[in-house]
This record gives C-alpha cells, sequence and structure tokens, in this order.
C-alpha cells in the first residue's frame, strides 16, 4: 500500500511512519522541516519519497501531488499535521495560527486528495488526527478544542459527499488523548506515549475504523464529558487539572 503521512517529522506522524514503514508499506513523508525529513528518509525502510510542506500556504497542494507522483500514487492519506496550545491570555496570534493550521490547512489538503481520488476513480482511504479535546469547549485551550470539532465535522462532512458522489473512500477519525509530544508541554493526567498511541491508531487505520479513539480510558472520559450539561461544563476551573 501506498502511504503519504502528512506531518512526519516528529510525535504521533513519526511513529506512524515507523511502523507502517516496518510493515512494508511505501512510505511518502511530508513536514516542514526538510533537514528532519531526510533524516529520517535515511533511517527508516520503504521511505520512497519525501517534501518539504507547509499546509498553511496555497501552494502546498502543488507540493502534494509532486509527492504523490514520486510515491507513484497514494491510497491511504494519513493528516498528523496540527497545532495546540493553551492560550489562556488569548494571544490572537496563537489562536489564529491554530485555526489557519488545524482548519485552513486541513481543509486544503483534505480536499485535494479527495479529489485526487474522486478524479482518478481510485478507491482510498483519509485518516485525519482530530483529538478528544473534541468533545467540549476547553478554557484553556479555546482554538485547539474548537479546531478539533471542526476537523470531526468537516470528516464526517467529506464521508457523506463521498457516498453522494458514489466514491470510494474510507474515512477514519482520530480522537487521541494526552500525548506526550513536542506539543503538549504541560502536565496532564493520563499521558501517553506518542509510540503508544500510534500503535493503536495502525492497527484501527488498517481495519478502516471510522473512529479511533485512543484509548479505552479516554472512552470512558468521552462519554462521562458528555452527560456533563454545558451550563455546568461552564463553571468548571479545568485549569486546576494540568498543573
Amino acid at each position: 500500500m501506498k502511504v503519504i503521512i502528512m506531518g512526519a517529522t516528529s510525535g504521533i506522524g513519526l511513529e506512524v511512519a515507523k511502523i507502517m514503514s516496518q510493515q512494508g508499506h511505501e512510505i511518502g513523508i511530508a513536514g516542514r522541516r526538510s533537514e528532519n525529513l531526510e533524516r529520517i528518509k535515511g533511517e527508516l525502510p520503504n521511505m520512497k519519497a519525501t517534501a518539504s510542506i507547509d499546509i498553511t500556504q496555497t501552494e502546498a497542494t502543488k507540493s502534494l501531488q509532486q509527492l504523490i507522483d514520486d510515491l507513484g500514487g497514494v491510497d491511504l492519506y494519513f493528516h498528523s499535521s496540527g497545532i495546540g496550545y493553551q492560550n489562556q491570555a488569548l494571544d490572537d496570534t496563537i489562536e489564529l495560527n491554530t485555526v489557519r493550521t488545524n482548519c485552513e490547512g486541513m481543509t486544503r489538503m483534505l480536499d485535494y486528495v479527495f479529489n485526487y481520488f474522486v478524479e482518478q476513480k481510485r478507491e482510498g482511504q483519509i485518516a485525519v488526527i482530530t483529538s478528544v479535546a473534541r468533545t467540549k469547549g476547553i478554557g484553556v485551550a479555546p482554538a485547539y478544542s474548537a479546531t478539533k470539532k471542526f476537523q470531526g465535522t468537516y470528516v464526517q462532512a467529506l464521508a457523506q459527499l463521498a457516498t453522494i458522489k458514489k466514491a470510494k473512500i474510507h474515512f477514519s477519525e482520530i480522537r487521541p488523548g494526552f500525548v506526550a509530544t513536542e506539543l503538549l508541554k504541560h502536565n496532564y493526567p493520563m499521558m501517553m506515549s506518542a509510540e503508544y498511541v500510534a500503535g493503536k491508531v495502525v492497527k484501527g487505520v488498517m481495519k478502516r475504523r471510522r473512529i479511533i479513539t485512543v484509548d479505552w480510558r479516554y472512552r470512558l472520559l468521552v462519554r462521562f464529558w458528555k452527560m456533563i450539561p454545558d451550563c455546568i461544563w461552564e463553571k468548571i476551573n479545568i485549569a486546576k487539572f494540568n498543573k
């Protein structure tokens, strides 16, 4: 299988790339840090192509198409490119950059891959990492939780659009809990390693599961969160739980 992983220079994306390359899939990796891409390509088997891509830029789709061509096509597009920060001060630079990357950037790339599968009449799969944070608006990270909700809803809309167009495109939305990566600087409860999460993710994606929540503790937590009325949720001082 030919796999493109967007956001493969660190975190979950990198660990997924490691696992899938070891499984024998042909891998194309992309990210903003070109030096990291070349290093990773040299270290792992079955890495066939790399591309330095900033998904917030309009020309990103041209680079993605070049990556697809270099790989000889794509069967699975794995979107792991995203950012998120605590921002209680509501620094608008942080909030708007989060929106540009998680909403605008993801939309740009997913639309392109979706249309590629449709135009090529090729069966394919699109997998996107969102978060359990999509469940509720989280006061310490407003843009992050809101953009993750957007991502999940957008994936759902594309899944319905695939039905409308009679396209054979399968979708996986991946909802990890708190993962120890470069982006997550704070101490959260139930932190998981990127390696552990990636293992769960790859298993779910290969089975084409529509929703993948990692792990069982977060499945329980999300059920609990959904039961909390908004009027109560908004009175909870969630900041005290991540110190």
